[in-house]
């Protein structure tokens, strides 16, 4: 809870930056959660007795860093929910993967859910769509920084569209197979419409480590808007 990295906190909602290899919520594993980190905090911070609600509305994978928003209030749950439905709250990514992609591009498909948790391009399967900028080539890695824009937000949509057209991300050992030991996945920016003030918020945090080490981000204005 002391490493506990909050970037935004009113009575309503509190944004928060999720590390790699933390879920974002409990699971048959009974590992570290952000859910429970948080709740903690709130209880200890304002002295709460019983049980804390903070609402989940959205997730990211244990493998994946990023901004994430949780509710403090039912009302605050409700309506961001119903923004995520409606397509208003968006995500932006950093994503490193194999070899040199175009410059920019837009991908389009059809993602099935299968019961081993995995995901495959099938046509009986939901609509998928991304779209991407290159934001640096690494030549002696033969590996590219792109920025990802999610239209949609299927279940390791990013990772499958990617490595189905032969670019998959490092560190992924489900969707492709590496040396590297995290995922180059990252949801750096996160954008909504805040559910009582009615603010457009937006929330940027670059990740730090050893693989995005790999590209010289500091400087470069990475993921300011344009």
């Amino acid at each position: 809870m002391s490493n506990l990295e909050i970037l935004y906190e009113d009575n309503h909602i509190i944004v928060v930056f999720k590390p790699v290899n933390i879920l974002s919520q409990s699971d048959i594993t009974g590992d570290l959660d952000m859910l429970t980190i948080i709740k903690e905090y709130i209880k200890e911070k304002y002295h709460k007795p019983g049980n804390v609600f903070l609402g989940l509305v959205h997730r990211l994978d244990r493998v994946t860093s990023g901004v994430m928003v949780f509710a403090k209030t039912s009302k605050a749950a409700s309506r961001l929910s119903e923004e995520i439905r409606n397509n208003r709250l968006k995500k932006d990514y950093f994503a490193i993967i194999h070899g040199k992609i175009n410059n920019r591009g837009e991908y389009e498909d059809y993602l099935l859910k299968k019961d081993d948790f995995s995901t495959v391009v099938d046509k009986s399967g939901k609509l998928a769509k991304l779209s991407y900028e290159l934001l640096e080539y690494n030549d002696k890695k033969d590996l590219s920084l792109v920025n990802v824009h999610l239209e949609t937000g299927r279940h390791h949509q990013i990772r499958v569209q990617f490595s189905s057209r032969g670019y998959p991300l490092i560190g992924d050992k489900r969707y492709g197979n590496d040396e590297y030991n995290e995922l180059g996945l990252c949801a750096y920016n996160l954008s909504f419409t805040h559910p009582v003030t009615k603010e457009l918020m937006t929330f940027q945090r670059l990740p730090k480590g050893s693989i995005w080490d790999l590209f010289n981000m500091k400087g470069k204005n990475y993921g300011k808007e344009k």
